[in-house]
């Protein structure tokens, strides 16, 4: 369970970084990371860390894909976590 965790931990970071890296590289005019894999990096469980880096970075504050959709991914992330361990406890315990 806590490899879980830290799994999860470390890929937030990851998705969180991405999204200052795309900060960045917007404001030096540079290529960007798409935002195809912004969103499913954040699908992949890094809601959270997408939705930190969006606001710490004030970046992709108005797109309504990542407006809407990063907290969307984070309520489908917590009910499915949820499930997971409603199964656990019910099942293999």
């Amino acid at each position: 369970m806590k490899y879980l965790l830290l799994a999860l931990l470390c890929w937030n970071l990851w998705v969180f970084l991405l999204m200052g890296v795309d900060k960045r590289k917007a404001k030096k005019g540079r290529r960007r990371i798409s935002e195809r894999t912004l969103l499913l990096s954040a699908l992949a469980f890094g809601a959270v860390g997408g939705l930190a880096g969006m606001h710490l970075f004030h970046h992709k504050t108005l797109h309504k894909r990542f407006r809407y959709g990063l907290p969307a991914m984070l309520i489908f992330h917590v009910a499915l976590g949820a499930a997971g361990i409603y199964w656990y406890l019910t099942y293999w315990q």
